[in-house]
């Protein structure tokens, strides 16, 4: 067992408002939000208690928020009174609705209820309102009309008190993840229901979701009640630590005991856990028990009755009023609520079971059960154990105590513990990544016991159960290890399939997103519904940045006249674009297209149809620290588990990559290529399918963990090439950088990388682009003598000489000639940031071709890296580059765009892609530039490993070769057959020459498409 998993198992407990057990869910009325229909785009329901259209302590209001819907779609509330629904104010901010004469509509579950439709005159937005009355209560719902699937089961709902089952059939642009909604969501919420949600987000294992909420909270609490703060800053620890950021959770941590009171016992002890969470996160029992044995100060909830009869109330009585005060509100009654006390002693007991977890780490179990039935007891004492937080938490001792039954050889008493848990957790939290968590846990316990029969089955369920519930993959991602070695193991077709599936559970490169959005937008061609998705795709990046502009204005202590201004205009501007983008997406709802999911997941069947007669899907898989392979042809398939971890692997590749180019002393260095090495991963990575490969002429590699930095073209596939070197290399005037006649994997053989399944399918079902011109290339930067002085400027700007040492415009010359036709290339001042973003011509051009310095690293060790193509410094606030934020906002259709700069298939921080207004990935190979141009509309890109070089016209000839393609050809054969030419010639034979250049995308499409029109000025 993973010690992270308990650990942030135990770490869950809903303190802010906690519940008391019970053998059913409880009625939607007294929850704090609750998801709207059971299946289709996830839509939510929360609390809005400060709606003004709300007076007594039985009325309520509510929120309804939708995945990929920036702002509210609709709000609802349930009133003791007469509701006039033409006359009813709206409680969507900036709307103002003429309505029709009321109607009649039918809803499941509730019948006949009354119906307007209704229209907002100033963004000409169709709305629809519903209402129903029962037992004195007005049940009134209103809200877009893009959204009315959302709008009836959120009525049908709360009228019935339980949630009412059906699909929310709306539009999705796929553009956020269940992490940015919980963002959204957490917006939507005052500060106690975020608190909520994110406890109960912890609880049910959603941990990325779960910090969203609680990384709002701290943006809130920066200059409120350091209580709040504290308590938030350490709850985002705990989420990253989680998430396996061990540096970003030390730094919130160090944050939270900064903010933290002296006095505030139970923040402290919260405190003291999620440290010691952390340290068994990272397999450090000792120190997880040294940081438990620190001293905490005593708890004193005494009411000082003396003083509270002379009419002064303390801090203890002051809590428990306003508790009871909030659930007035909300929930019609008393909450009962806990003390301080009484949350301390939970804590306390949560401290010793994991003083319990960490002697078991250490493998003394017999302490490490004596903890467990101590901590179990002091649960129990706490309102006889009552509260369903400290219910859950028996469930993870639970299994704690399975697995020391386990360890002991008791195993039916550990399957029976194993039981109780996830009996448990599917009460209180089903369809949770703690209930899959609980079961792949045990399925773990079922092949380690010898029963692969019933461990595999139980596995396929979970990975079943997982594509319905949301953040799931994060949970999962360490876990499904052992169900990949069973299915390894039996190597069969069946085994294939199942790992194939359970593989698209893992987290992937976030390009792989959005070369899902990129095909959503253009899945029936470039017409006016796919520009109307793309308006939307990029108000979501304006909000995101927005957002993250008003978070930065609102943390400053002391903020001047201006920049409380600018922070007030930044939230003006923050609700328009959350208001516009939201109708955006309503709209969309026209188009059916838009109003079908797409599938999350390709089954292996649906791939293999999709390979043509030689062709080969090889997929790397990394779970943990184990390396798989899954390798598929349309005949069959088979898994493999590698004989090399992700350490050793990552080791590997460097030193690969360090013998083609390495940066010393500021310069770059080539040394003699590694072809033992580059063998031995062959042998690693192919050997078991080694037999295969010379039927295979189109290879399309998924590469996963150090492979995403290394094109498969260097491997070795034969040992008569190194041989043959070795020999030849031993004359004393022989030259070492001659490598023609190795056996490369890349000779003969076109390759393509896929960075998802999904993405890939969906991008060989695209149809090519409609521009009209062939080519643009675009290059040779102006050469300034001085940094201008209207450029933006700020303490990490490159040096003057990044501009000074422009790259040739020949390969793009020799480009534009060989193509012909409405071909150009734009250079000097033409080739400016500010000339391109202005640009609405882009979108002509079929290939986009850069040929500039690629800035991927940061100008100081002290700067961020953010990803950028150099150009001339063009208008007034130019910075002379055109930067990963400002590629996603270029209007491309582009078949191809070629990428000739250095190392252009690096990665873009998640803090560059955040500044971006990218909500999902980051910190992956192939994030950055390429990512950036995909997000443009590139269906596939040429891209760099490493800086390409100059000599022997290397980087030329590879382009050429490639815009050379004759109609009909495929781009990957084309490559391919210009590396080819580079290794048989000594001077470029060294890898560093002719392997820097992949394909991302679907290398079998042509560049130029054959028929009897295809010509060499085809605009097709």
């Amino acid at each position: 067992m993973r010690a992270r998993l308990l650990g942030t198992s135990l770490a869950v407990l809903a303190l802010a408002m906690p519940a008391m057990a019970s053998a059913k869910a409880p009625p939607l009325s007294i929850r704090n939000s609750f998801r709207i229909g059971s299946s289709g785009v996830m839509c939510t329901a929360q609390n809005a208690p400060a709606d003004a259209r709300i007076s007594g302590m039985f009325d309520r209001s509510y929120r309804l928020t939708c995945r990929d819907a920036a702002g509210a779609v609709g709000s609802l509330i349930a009133v003791r009174r007469e509701v006039a629904p033409a006359m009813e104010p709206s409680a969507l901010p900036g709307v103002a609705l003429d309505c029709a004469q009321p109607g009649s509509a039918t809803i499941e579950g509730l019948g006949d209820v009354l119906s307007l439709a209704c229209r907002d005159p100033r963004s000409r937005v169709d709305y629809r309102r519903y209402l129903v009355r029962r037992g004195g209560v007005s049940y009134f719902v209103e809200g877009l009309a893009g959204y009315d699937p959302a709008l009836r089961l959120a009525l049908a709902s709360v009228a019935t008190d339980s949630p009412v089952p059906g699909e929310v059939r709306v539009a999705s642009t796929e553009v956020s993840d269940p992490a940015a909604f919980a963002r959204v969501q957490a917006g939507q919420l005052d500060q106690s229901g975020a608190r909520d949600e994110g406890y109960l987000r912890n609880n049910g294992g959603s941990f990325a979701e779960s910090a969203e909420f609680f990384e709002a909270l701290s943006a809130r609490d920066r200059k409120g009640d350091t209580g709040d703060l504290a308590e938030a800053l350490a709850n985002q620890g705990l989420q990253q630590s989680n998430l396996g950021n061990f540096a970003a959770a030390k730094r919130l941590f160090e944050q939270a005991q900064s903010a933290l009171a002296a006095d505030d016992a139970v923040t402290q002890r919260r405190l003291r856990n999620y440290r010691a969470m952390d340290l068994l996160n990272q397999k450090k029992p000792d120190a997880a028990l040294a940081q438990l044995a620190s001293p905490v100060p005593p708890v004193s909830a005494n009411f000082d009755r003396d003083k509270l009869a002379m009419g002064e109330i303390n801090l203890p009585l002051s809590e428990q009023i306003n508790r009871e005060n909030d659930a007035l509100l909300r929930l019609g009654g008393a909450d009962p609520g806990l003390t301080a006390t009484e949350r301390a002693e939970i804590l306390d007991a949560q401290g010793v079971a994991l003083s319990g977890t960490a002697q078991r780490l250490k493998g003394r179990y017999a302490d490490a059960l004596e903890k467990l039935a101590e901590a179990d007891r002091r649960l129990t004492m706490v309102r006889g154990g009552r509260v369903d937080s400290t219910g859950w938490m028996r469930s993870e001792i639970q299994i704690e105590q399975a697995l020391l039954n386990e360890a002991q050889g008791r195993k039916d008493q550990a399957a029976a513990d194993f039981d109780r848990a996830i009996a448990t957790l599917a009460a209180a939290f089903p369809q949770s990544p703690a209930l899959l968590a609980a079961q792949a846990r045990k399925a773990a316990f079922l092949g380690r016991a010898g029963d692969a029969a019933a461990a595999k089955a139980l596995y396929a369920s979970v990975v079943d159960q997982s594509a319905m519930v949301s953040d799931s993959g994060a949970t999962l991602r360490d876990m499904l290890s052992p169900y990949l070695g069973l299915l390894a193991k039996d190597g069969d077709a069946t085994s294939a399939a199942s790992m194939f599936i359970a593989a698209q559970v893992l987290q992937r490169p976030g390009v792989a997103q959005t070369q899902a959005v990129l095909a959503r937008e253009l899945s029936e061609g470039n017409d006016d519904a796919a520009a109307l998705f793309r308006l939307s795709v990029t108000r979501s990046r304006d909000i995101a940045r927005t957002d993250a502009e008003v978070t930065r204005l609102s943390a400053l202590a002391t903020p001047s006249a201006q920049e409380q201004a600018a922070l007030a205009a930044a939230k003006d501007t923050l609700a328009s674009l959350q208001r516009d983008q939201t109708e955006l997406v309503s709209k969309l709802a026209a188009y059916p297209r838009y109003n079908v999911l797409a599938p999350q997941r390709v089954t292996l069947a649906e791939l293999q149809q999709s390979l043509q007669p030689g062709e080969g899907y090889y997929k790397l898989i990394a779970v943990g620290e184990d390396l798989y392979a899954l390798f598929a042809t349309a005949e069959g398939a088979q898994t493999f588990k590698l004989d090399l971890d992700r350490p050793k692997l990552a080791v590997q590749v460097q030193a690969i990559r360090d013998s083609i180019v390495k940066v010393e002393n500021g310069r770059q260095v080539n040394y003699p290529f590694d072809l033992d090495r580059a063998r031995d991963l062959y042998r690693t990575l192919f050997g078991p399918i080694d037999r295969q490969l010379p039927a295979v002429k189109h290879l399309v590699f998924e590469p996963d963990a150090a492979m995403l930095q290394l094109p498969p073209s260097v491997l070795v596939t034969d040992d008569k090439g190194i041989a043959a070197y070795k020999k030849r290399t031993k004359a004393p005037d022989a030259d070492a950088f001659d490598f023609t006649g190795i056996a490369w994997l890349g000779r003969g053989r076109e390759v393509s990388i896929a960075v998802s399944p999904r993405g890939f399918l969906d991008l060989r079902k695209l149809a090519p682009s409609h521009a009209t011109k062939p080519y643009l290339g675009l290059g040779h930067n102006a050469v300034p003598a001085f940094r201008p002085v209207t450029a933006v400027a700020d303490e990490c700007d490159w040096p003057l000489v990044t501009w000074q040492r422009p790259i040739s415009a020949d390969e793009l010359v020799f480009a534009k000639q060989t193509i012909g036709g409405a071909s150009d290339v734009r250079t000097d001042m033409a080739f400016s940031d500010s000339e391109l973003l202005s640009d609405r011509t882009l979108d002509q051009y079929r290939v986009l071709h850069f040929a500039t310095h690629g800035l991927v690293t940061a100008p100081r060790a002290d700067c961020p890296a953010r990803p950028a193509l150099v150009t001339s410094f063009g208008d007034q606030g130019s910075d002379g580059l055109l930067t990963f934020r400002e590629i996603f906002d270029l209007k491309l259709d582009a078949d191809l765009v070629i990428l000739s700069a250095c190392d252009t298939a690096g990665m873009a921080t998640v803090a560059a892609s955040r500044e971006a207004g990218v909500t999902t990935g980051g910190n992956y190979a192939l994030d950055g530039l390429v990512r950036a141009f995909v997000g443009a509309g590139a269906r596939s890109v040429i891209a760099s490993h490493w800086p390409v070089p100059d000599d022997f016209d290397a980087t030329k000839r590879l382009i050429g070769g490639v815009v050379g393609a004759k109609p009909g050809e495929p781009l990957a054969q084309a490559l391919e057959e210009a590396q080819v030419k580079l290794m048989d010639d000594p001077n470029t034979s060294h890898p560093f020459y002719w392997a820097a250049f992949i394909i991302l995308g679907d290398g079998a499409k042509p560049l130029v498409q054959a028929g009897p029109a295809a010509t060499r000025t085809a605009a097709r």
